[in-house]
């Protein structure tokens, strides 16, 4: 075995041992408006479902070097809502033209091609091109020291494509055709699966 203490390694050194160790992650491509209504989209693959009663979302939203707070961090401090947009393999391409470093104020989902709609329940849009969208209120948010902030958020309201979910709500993962994060700039389909059940006792 090769073992690292944590407390010896920086954060570049961690982050890489972590995100290529935790897969796959799934991807939140997550839009947000800022306090003049306009509107942000951003990837994020330090994402996942913490509860479902409440049902809570997670997202681990990085700040800037100068730990000021990227636009997203910031939209959601002012508006206190965020959707989260799952991706799938067909809009895969549109995410990543997402991340993009674009000026404070662009719109990246004109920029990716995708259409935005109104939300229901809150002001940002969701992605009519995604399999399913969870609009959130943001719950609470954790300040993890000068860098990063868990916010956590209560899905109010959820789109889906109308053969994703079914009357008895199971949900289709092959009209999802979510993608994955791995290490580095590797990403991954959930199209190889088995079952296994839990056992018994």
């Amino acid at each position: 075995m090769t073992s690292f203490d944590f407390a010896t390694l920086n954060a570049r050194e961690r982050y890489k041992l972590m995100i290529g160790t935790i897969i796959p992650r799934p991807i939140a491509l997550v839009t947000t408006v800022d306090e003049h209504g306009r509107v942000n989209a951003a990837p994020f693959s330090f994402f996942n479902c913490l509860s479902a009663d409440p049902p809570i979302l997670a997202l681990g939203v990085e700040n800037n070097p100068d730990m000021s707070f990227k636009d997203t961090g910031h939209n959601i401090r002012m508006t206190e809502v965020f959707t989260v947009n799952i991706v799938s393999v067909a809009i895969a391409e549109a995410m990543h033209r997402c991340a993009a470093k674009y000026p404070r104020g662009v719109d990246e989902l004109k920029e990716a091609g995708l259409t935005a709609m109104p939300g229901v329940k809150v002001a940002s849009p969701w992605i009519a091109e995604a399999p399913a969208s969870f609009e959130c209120r943001r719950h609470i948010t954790l300040e993890l020291g000068k860098s990063r902030q868990i916010i956590m958020g209560e899905i109010i309201y959820a789109h889906y494509r109308e053969d994703a979910v079914d009357e008895r709500l199971h949900v289709d993962p092959d009209v999802i055709d979510a993608i994955a994060r791995l290490g580095g700039d590797t990403c991954s389909t959930i199209r190889d699966r088995f079952e296994m059940l839990t056992p018994k006792l």
